[in-house]
């Protein structure tokens, strides 16, 4: 597990330091003529977005394998469980609605709309594996966040608000500041490292909960936690970059495997592995057409989808053999 984890901070330092130089030529052409300006472009437009694209992937990352879990489903990411349709909704109340603009409130607007729909996926979930279950509510918490966030669009006081919030709700770090990344980054960093420090807890939970509670923790307050903070984490960086799908859900996945199985010891290498696919996903994004913007979520989705489909057909498998 160390050399994989080592393999796994290279990588990772490696993909960063790609992703905030490339291209590498026009940088050192506008160094060599305004070393100034270069510095400028560097630091005020490249360092927010790689520093944004790098976090939020630990973010989903981490994030989602504390919800798989705290779940004991492997299905259980912010996009398909509804945190992140609900940390969009909740932004776009509060940007477009009630006209906030300072990025820690919207932050706010974000966490709360996760909160919510993580709670409400609590209520309808009921057991903690049933899959189908918990794939229905996911996908009814998911889709009333979209319909309530195009109707607040529809309606909003701006005729544009629609058309302006189009890249952010697919996902996009271009033209990001330090203050919005520090706005979504710092409360999601200090909600992430709340959730590490609850690791042990969730390898004790995929013993069942009554190993947990002979441990002396409790499962349903834990439940509460991991939800609050998964929802602080994923609707501080929704509200400033959108929603992004599939990384909570593949990151995990692939955690597992390094980690033996062990959900609570997957948290960090979750992070890690989901901040380099968002990393790299975005570097596809700045390699595409010039003068076409593709939102980044349409790149994680289309990445994520086969893999979606085959874990759900390789649990049905399981389930009926």
């Amino acid at each position: 597990m160390s050399r994989a984890w080592a393999l796994l901070l290279a990588m990772l330092l490696a993909t960063a330091v790609l992703h905030l130089f490339l291209p590498l030529s026009s940088l050192l052409e506008l160094r060599a003529a305004d070393p100034a300006l270069a510095t400028m472009l560097v630091t005020e437009l490249r360092l927010p977005r790689t520093l944004l694209a790098a976090g939020y992937g630990a973010v989903l990352g981490m994030a989602g394998a504390a919800l798989q879990a705290m779940f004991a489903n492997p299905l259980a990411s912010p996009d398909i469980t509804g945190a992140s349709s609900g940390a969009a909704l909740g932004a776009v109340f509060g940007g477009y609605w009630l006209g906030m603009a300072d990025p820690m409130v919207l932050a706010g607007f974000g966490a709360a709309g996760a909160i919510l729909s993580l709670a409400l996926l609590l209520v309808l979930a009921g057991r903690r594996s049933d899959t189908p279950t918990l794939l229905l509510a996911g996908l009814a918490i998911a889709l009333a966040a979209g319909a309530g966030t195009s109707l607040l669009l529809a309606l909003a006081p701006s005729p544009f608000a629609f058309y302006d919030a189009f890249d952010w709700l697919m996902g996009s770090f271009i033209d990001r500041s330090l203050p919005q990344a520090a706005a979504a980054l710092v409360p999601a960093a200090l909600a992430c490292g709340l959730l590490t420090s609850r690791a042990r807890a969730l390898d004790l939970m995929a013993l069942g909960e009554d190993a947990a509670a002979a441990a002396g923790y409790r499962p349903r307050r834990l439940a509460m936690e991991v939800v609050a903070l998964s929802a602080i984490a994923v609707g501080a960086c929704v509200s400033v970059c959108g929603a992004i799908g599939f990384v909570g859900l593949i990151a995990p996945f692939a955690a597992r495997r390094l980690t033996r199985g062990h959900p609570g010891r997957a948290l960090l290498p979750a992070a890690a592995i989901g901040a380099v696919l968002l990393l790299l996903a975005d570097l596809i994004v700045r390699g595409g057409p010039a003068g076409r913007t593709i939102p980044v979520g349409v790149v994680t989705t289309v990445i994520g989808t086969p893999l979606f489909v085959w874990i759900v057909v390789t649990m049905r498998r399981a389930v009926t053999s």
